[in-house]
């Protein structure tokens, strides 16, 4: 029955989504929300900006929604008799409801420092920014949103507010092309998911359908060619809501060998990380700021070489499933075969960083020829 339920969750997620995307396609245009072309960007006429607005539209109203419904039906004799599973989980969602509302209230104004942002067009320093990050997400951790496989507390605490600071901006990074930071939320999300109904992670699951559900269906206008963009609305709340999930999920089970498997995200996270760490590369290489967008992103690589849009998207799909998929295994497997698809996974970006390194300088060559 579970399953069920878990696949109402993404529906509703997904119906509400589709529905309340195209008006907020209007408002963004009536109200002049929109990204406007420019030289490192790769659209050409203004763009609405209000898709974060739906994916977190579709995800609030839904949980928020469920929860209401559970509580005011569940002391109800008919609901015991017919949703007696559902009635079951009343009291684990009264232990987790306190932590899951810190989780969607940081997400919340994080979601709104990106919309300010974004209705400002982007006139907020990188500073205030992440300011507002560190002490949104420092409230959330210290409230005890955190892993807790450190040596010590405090190290849990540092640790768990650098990733989910990191995860949060590697998710506006990587939101630079049509379809990319959907659709990998999406991939995430699901792998994601089958973690957490893997290990028994009831709530985990069920905030994760309704995730996946919210991202699905922004990303049927926001696939190449889009009709909005999710703006840093929408990109900074879904990697906060990647960083504090990942931190509160175990990955370490009974069959679990080594501790090795607390490492599962990373993997699944793994391009938005490769991204950020890719592009900051590349711009501290050639002595540009770090914080001044470009065209040097993982995708915008992948284009340079000879990819169409949709070709470099799908691509990166390709990738993020192929790193994630096999990141299921660790929790199950022995301690050599976690040490084997740790290097399988290093190995894919070693061989697609040289691959796009190496295209580089044969295209350069060949333009420098042609100039001559």
């Amino acid at each position: 029955m579970r399953t069920v339920y878990y696949a109402i969750v993404f529906f509703q997620t997904l119906a509400v989504t589709l529905f309340v995307t195209p008006c907020l396609i209007r408002l963004a245009k009536r109200w002049q929300i929109v990204d406007h072309p420019g030289d490192r960007k790769i659209h050409h006429a203004p763009k609405p900006l209000m898709g974060g607005v739906g994916i977190v539209i579709g995800l609030l109203l839904t949980v928020g929604g469920d929860i209401v419904i559970l509580y005011v039906f569940s002391s109800s004799h008919w609901f015991q008799d017919h949703f007696s599973n559902v009635v079951d989980l009343f009291p684990l969602l009264r232990s987790v409801l306190p932590k899951l509302v810190l989780i969607l209230a940081g997400g919340f104004l994080i979601h709104l420092l990106g919309l300010v942002d974004d209705i400002l067009k982007g006139r907020l320093s990188y500073r205030f920014k992440f300011i507002v990050q560190f002490a949104v997400i420092s409230s959330v951790v210290l409230g005890g949103v955190r892993i807790s496989f450190m040596p010590t507390q405090l190290l849990d605490i540092v640790v768990t507010v650098v990733w989910i600071m990191g995860i949060t901006n590697g998710f506006n990074l990587l939101d630079n092309m049509d379809g990319l930071a959907s659709g990998i939320s999406f991939i995430c999300g699901g792998l994601l998911f089958v973690v957490a109904v893997l290990q028994g992670q009831v709530f985990f699951a069920f905030i994760l359908a309704a995730l996946t559900g919210s991202c699905l269906g922004f990303l049927f206008y926001n696939f190449h060619p889009s009709k909005l963009f999710m703006g840093d609305s929408g990109s900074l709340f879904l990697g906060y809501l990647f960083g504090t999930l990942t931190a509160t999920g175990s990955y370490v089970v009974e069959e679990s060998v080594s501790t090795i498997p607390v490492i599962m995200p990373i993997l699944i996270l793994s391009i938005p990380l490769y991204d950020t760490f890719s592009v900051v590369f590349i711009r501290w290489k050639e002595k540009r700021p770090l914080f001044i967008g470009d065209k040097k992103h993982f995708s915008h690589r992948l284009v340079d070489l000879g990819m169409t849009y949709r070709g470099a998207v799908v691509y990166i799909y390709l990738v993020c499933f192929c790193v994630g998929i096999i990141a299921l295994l660790l929790p199950y497997v022995s301690v050599g075969a976690n040490i084997i698809i740790l290097i399988q996974a290093i190995t894919i970006y070693v061989l697609i960083t040289i691959l796009i390194a190496t295209g580089k300088q044969k295209k350069n060559h060949v333009e420098g020829k042609s100039i001559h």
